[in-house]
């Protein structure tokens, strides 16, 4: 069985050095999609021991996402594992996502609300999460959690378009329309460093998004 970790990265250069060879632990190989970043990000990921792509500029988190998908594919993966490069995600946890994947297509994270997210931003997950349940009938407890995995059968099927940081959602309605089956798993979240992600324009953007993935007939 061949388990390949996919981490965009973009200026995490501080962090990725040290996250690969945790990850290395329980993958076969790590990929580093370097999304225009304009410090040591590559030099450190691949010193590290990552399989390193480069985007020349930043196109953006769902894009790199795809990047290092097609690549894991294209070496042969079972089972893709996607994580965070800042390091809030913890490797320990690629276990339980592989244990998963025996029985489902697709496993999502989810965290515990709170501690270091800002009330704004768990607002605006739960707003979210609101809107995949209503639009997909799908009830996802972190619908922007970035630690995911899934099948490399699978992944034809859930492939996005979104460039951005509406892949996640994409991903949510891809796993509705393509019938695919899923399961949620809890993760520790450990936030290092001031709160990243999605801003309440990446929000509004991501429902929208779903709005418009709901009525089209096809992905």
């Amino acid at each position: 069985m061949r388990n390949v970790a996919v981490i965009p990265a973009r200026n995490e250069a501080k962090s990725v050095g040290a996250l690969i060879p945790r990850v290395l632990k329980y993958v076969d190989e790590v990929i580093v999609v370097d999304d225009g970043s304009i410090d040591s990000t590559s030099i450190t990921a691949e010193r590290a021991g990552a399989i390193v792509v480069k985007h020349a500029i930043n196109l953006g988190k769902g894009a790199a996402l795809k990047t290092g998908c097609d690549l894991a594919v294209r070496l042969k993966a079972k089972n893709i594992i996607v994580m965070d490069a800042d390091g809030q995600h913890n490797p320990n946890d690629i276990s339980k996502f592989i244990d998963k994947l025996k029985k489902f297509d697709v496993v999502i994270g989810y965290r515990n609300y709170g501690g270091a997210m800002p009330l704004i931003f768990q607002m605006g997950n739960r707003a979210i999460e609101m809107a995949s349940l209503i639009l997909f009938g799908l009830h996802v407890r972190d619908t922007q959690c970035g630690f995911r995995a899934f099948k490399a059968s699978v992944y034809p099927r859930l492939r996005w378009k979104s460039s951005d940081y509406s892949v996640e959602s994409e991903m949510i309605a891809r796993i509705s329309k393509k019938q695919l089956s899923m399961t949620q798993i809890q993760i520790e979240t450990i936030y290092s460093d001031k709160y990243k992600g999605t801003t309440i324009i990446d929000g509004m953007k991501i429902v929208f998004n779903m709005i418009r993935w709901r009525v089209l007939k096809s992905l």
